[in-house]
């Protein structure tokens, strides 16, 4: 049986709920709410939890049965003097100690056991679900919101499903002493088996601010997580423009907003642990008392009212262990109000039609703007809005638009009551649910077709494979050279030297130790921005699509090293579609076809010369471009460990 990594094939394909919500794959979450997420997450791992269980009743139970060895001892051989008859009840509690230590042992390996289980398994979860739901995951929650979960918030999950394990193995303990102290004294029995549940549910009153704290310390660490998310990536841009200090003081006051929040939510905590310590304590008292007057009164011997003080002290440890998985479960609640939103989100794309598909040396024609993308040719799209060239990429890659901000889950501070709580959350899911609604109309009918099939009727991943777009978010990540170039390891090595040749990065082979075994920093960093993007086009072009479109694909090399690569990657390219947006005129002087949008439209079309003998237009955009061009395009690669905004 494979325990870890936790075995999952959930989200592998983009399937929608079963009606109601329920669950349409057994290995898919329960998201109607928080509680059947959680229920849900402890029927998967239901063996861990019963293997947890059972461990730990081996480590309850030696500890349960010492207080009645120690009175039968005193009883039988120590009050009579004999070292004969105490020595047998000595060997037993020894044998009870040996055992709970093994089972101690035992316990703790099989809650690190489910513990890693479990946040592994949400893990996988989160890094399916964001896959499966690829560019639209940033549209519909902030990046913070989903690293949150999967860093802080899985951790949560493996800590309720241990603590689970244990509070079943102290309800069997509990029942155990709890018949033993019956047997003895029926008032005594009765008072163990009525106080437990009193002492925990007196904490019930504690638990509801303690959940909105941590719902408030939750919501406050994901957007601390989304700022610091926001200023990494944009670092060198905010150093530009001189909003590095301002972001600064925005970050240190939101950090503060957290301490508070955690100050906050500690301190509820510190009173639930607190009561539990008190009552349990309590408890301790009450028998104690109860068990000398029982004495007294002649119905119990020495030996049994020791037995039951030991009773007293023993029924501590599994009350507080309720009292444990009481909060691990409020704070489960806590972590599964936003787990659900991410995981319950359905990615809009239909179901692509049967024999829908790009043929081979398939026209593109945009709707939008007029274009029509000629087969087996170089196009390059110039504009002088670089958003209209960038939207006319992702529709043609049938990316969809970014026109919402995420909805992310506020916190609740200044909300009193449940009502108002439940009306601001209606009015998020009210949010998410438009956005989705746009999704969907969007894919109804794309407005992009090939051959006069329309996008949207092909499969997503049939259309993935063909047409590839390759924009500026496009990353670098740690790893060897070769699997940055290629990923899936399908290219030989002559194909991948020509791909990096085409893309002129045989720089980057030769300045590392190793070749193509030589290790590249997470993000590329310890390469310069140009050759970052150089490897990112080196990458697009090993892939081989039939479509591809590169959106200003060397803004970050020198004017020399542009020159090579507007030269090479048609030639790496000839006989296939490629797109390119850009108003470079080295790229420009390669175009089988240079076409002009204004105001999101198509202006005109031709050949470079053409278009500058021809349309004013053009030669004003060209231009501007030059004139725009940094020091960069100039000649001036940046220096190394930099990336160009």
């Amino acid at each position: 049986m494979q325990i870890f990594p936790p075995p999952s094939s959930a989200y592998q394909q983009p399937t929608r709920p079963a009606a109601g919500g329920a669950v349409a794959h057994p290995d898919e979450p329960d998201t109607r709410s928080p509680a059947r997420f959680l229920l849900w997450l402890l029927k998967r791992q239901r063996g861990l939890v019963l293997l947890n269980a059972a461990v730990g009743v081996l480590w309850f139970l030696p500890s349960a049965v010492n207080p009645w060895l120690i009175g039968k001892a005193i009883d039988h051989g120590v009050l009579r003097g004999s070292l004969t008859d105490t020595l047998p009840w000595a060997l037993a509690m020894a044998l009870c100690i040996v055992l709970g230590v093994l089972g101690g042992v035992a316990m703790h390996t099989s809650g690190v056991a489910s513990f890693l289980v479990v946040m592994f398994r949400v893990m996988k979860l989160v890094l399916r679900k964001a896959a499966q739901m690829g560019h639209v995951a940033g549209r519909r929650t902030p990046t913070g919101e989903i690293l949150s979960i999967s860093g802080s918030d899985s951790p949560t999950y493996g800590m309720l499903v241990e603590a689970v394990g244990r509070a079943l193995a102290a309800l069997v303990a509990f029942v155990f002493v709890a018949g033993l102290v019956l047997a003895q004294s029926w008032k005594l029995g009765l008072v163990t088996l009525v106080a437990a549940p009193l002492l925990v549910g007196a904490a019930s009153p504690l638990l509801r601010p303690l959940q909105r704290a941590q719902a408030s310390e939750r919501s406050r660490a994901s957007e601390l997580t989304g700022m610091a998310t926001d200023i990494v990536a944009g670092l060198r841009i905010l150093r530009g423009i001189g909003g590095e200090q301002t972001f600064g003081e925005n970050y240190a006051t939101q950090s503060q907003k957290v301490r508070r929040a955690g100050v906050a939510a500690g301190s509820w905590q510190a009173a639930v642990d607190a009561l539990g310590v008190l009552l349990s304590g309590l408890l301790l008292v009450l028998l104690t008392w109860l068990g000398a007057r029982e004495m007294l009164a002649g119905r119990l011997s020495i030996g049994q009212l020791v037995s039951f003080f030991g009773y007293a002290i023993f029924m501590v440890w599994p009350i507080q262990t309720f009292f444990e998985f009481v909060q691990k479960w409020v704070q489960g609640l806590v972590a599964a109000r936003k787990t659900i939103v991410v995981l319950g989100q359905q990615p809009p794309w239909r179901p692509g039609e049967p024999g829908a598909m790009i043929a081979p040396g398939a026209r593109i024609v945009d709707g939008t703007t007029g274009l029509v993308v000629r087969p087996g040719e170089l196009t390059v799209v110039v504009s002088a809005v670089p958003d209209d060239s960038a939207a006319l990429a992702d529709r043609i890659g049938r990316y969809l638009p970014v026109e919402h901000e995420p909805v992310a889950l506020a916190p609740q501070e200044g909300l009193k009551g449940r009502a108002a709580r439940r009306d601001r959350e209606r009015r998020e899911a009210e949010r998410r649910e438009r956005i989705m609604a746009d999704d969907a109309r969007a894919e109804q009918a794309w407005g992009v077709e090939a051959d006069g099939v329309d996008l949207a009727r092909i499969d997503l991943d049939e259309l993935r494979r063909r047409v590839l777009v390759s924009d500026a978010s496009s990353q670098v990540f740690a790893g060897t050279l070769q699997t940055t170039v290629d990923p899936h390891g399908r290219a030989t090595r002559a194909q991948a030297e020509a791909a990096l040749r085409a893309a002129s990065a045989e720089d980057v082979y030769d300045a590392l130790p190793g070749g193509w075994q030589g290790i590249l920093d997470e993000r590329g960093r310890g390469l310069s921005g140009g050759q970052r993007q150089r490897l990112v086009l080196a990458r697009a072009l090993l892939a081989e699509p039939e479509v591809l479109v590169l959106v200003e694909p060397t803004s970050a090399v020198d004017a020399h090293t542009e020159a090579r690569i507007a030269e090479r990657v048609p030639q790496y390219r000839a006989g296939r579609t490629t797109l390119v947006t850009t108003v470079s005129p080295l790229w420009l002087h390669h175009a089988d076809c240079v076409a002009l949008l204004v105001d999101g439209k198509l202006a005109a079309t031709g050949t470079h010369q053409e278009l500058l003998d021809g349309h004013p237009g053009y030669r004003d955009v060209v231009a501007r471009g030059v004139e725009e061009q940094g020091p960069e395009e100039q000649g001036l690669e940046e220096p190394e460990g930099e990336e160009q905004p």
